[in-house]
């Protein structure tokens, strides 16, 4: 999990009085996990954030199921989504369960006319095209392509994007993103042979306080609606917190690859333990060095597990025709690996300049409309010998 972190201004004391300039009271506000028994951080508030001016009807932005049971590998051309202005209209769930979604983004446009607040997930965004700001209640925090943008549930939100052209896969879960308990000792600290350290972890660099009253919106998604609820400050009106819950960025780039004489397994590549899936990362890496070895996967069959990969860049070892955005899935109880010719092809080659996100999920996934509309339906024939 991250480490402690804080900006700004806070009182030596917590749950003490902190008093403005003028000697009125900030407002401090607890957000925590797991009722009050896991991550939390305290924020002080130029304002109390419970300002309620009105709420707008809920809009429906439930996904659209088409195939509940599936049982055949399928590709979906991530690309060939359109792009749309808004960020939230750009959101497009195509792989979901009770569990997680799993959604394509193209936005062209930064968020300006409201803020965004994910009561029912914690989100990752991976930044596949794009680089900008994300403005919270915590602060400025930079981000640049290949970054997993990690904001926990409950965070209210703006995207600054610098140009027009941006591509997000976004894995919303209903459960706590956690590194993996092997990379973690006994006080929480990412342990040497772990393929990433705290150093690798950005959090918010700065705070922008914004001490105004007026109607701002805040589209609050639970469950399936959207909530517009209009508060008479302006959300970012933290003068200071401090704690470990908050949004980070852990870049793909900043990765370090294990490897072996022989073929490593997938868990080498693990990034996030969600409990009900996990998410890893394959990246650039020197092939395995047993004079015999074969560089590319064995076959395997996922007997508990759907196998999601979404390819970011460079040519895959097992695949052949991988195009930037493509997402495959490899459903539990089928039989999946290495394409015609691809094996034969990886040995005696000394290194792999993939580049992919992985999601395992323990539950099967359902397809949505939207993922049926960049489906590529001829995948499931792409082992046979042309």
């Amino acid at each position: 999990m991250p480490h402690y972190h804080r900006l700004g201004m806070i009182p030596p004391k917590r749950h003490t009085q902190f008093r403005k300039p003028d000697g009125g009271l900030y407002a401090e506000q607890l957000l925590s996990t797991e009722g009050f028994s896991d991550l939390y951080s305290l924020t002080y508030h130029c304002h109390p954030p419970t300002l309620v001016l009105g709420i707008d009807a809920p809009i429906d932005v439930s996904p659209r199921v088409a195939v509940k049971k599936n049982m055949q590998h399928r590709s979906f051309r991530g690309f060939n989504l359109e792009a749309e202005d808004d960020y939230l209209r750009s959101r497009k769930p195509v792989l979901v369960n009770n569990d997680l979604h799993l959604s394509l983004a193209a936005p062209r446009k930064s968020m300006k006319d409201y803020f965004f607040k994910n009561s029912s997930a914690h989100e990752m965004i991976f930044v596949h095209k794009g680089s900008g700001v994300l403005r919270s209640i915590y602060g400025r925090l930079t981000f640049r392509p290949g970054d997993h943008v990690m904001i926990p549930m409950g965070t209210i939100y703006q995207f600054d994007f610098e140009t027009e052209d941006n591509r997000l896969f976004i894995v919303e879960s209903f459960t706590h993103f956690r590194f993996p308990k092997r990379y973690i000792n006994r006080a929480g600290q990412l342990e040497e042979h772990a393929p990433f350290c705290e150093r690798d972890i950005r959090a918010p660099e700065a705070l922008e306080t914004h001490d105004e009253k007026g109607d701002f919106v805040v589209m609050i998604k639970k469950e399936g609606l959207l909530y517009p609820y209009h508060y008479a400050t302006h959300p970012f009106d933290v003068v200071g917190w401090d704690g470990y819950l908050y949004p980070y960025a852990l870049s793909i780039h900043d990765f370090e690859p294990i490897t072996g004489r022989v073929h490593q397994p997938p868990p080498v590549h693990q990034t996030f333990d969600a409990g009900t899936f996990v998410t890893c990362a394959f990246v650039p890496r020197m092939y395995d060095y047993h004079p015999l070895a074969i560089p590319a996967p064995y076959h395997h069959s996922n007997v508990e597990s759907d196998e999601v990969l979404y390819y970011v860049d460079g040519d895959f070892m097992s695949r052949k025709h991988v195009e930037q955005g493509q997402i495959t899935l490899h459903p539990i109880g089928i039989p999946h690996g290495p394409h015609p010719g691809t094996v034969e092809k990886s040995i005696g080659a000394a290194e792999t300049r993939e580049l992919a996100v992985m999601v395992d999920t323990f539950r099967p996934l359902w397809l949505t409309e939207e993922a049926l509309a960049i489906e590529d339906p001829d995948y499931y024939r792409s082992w046979i010998e042309d």
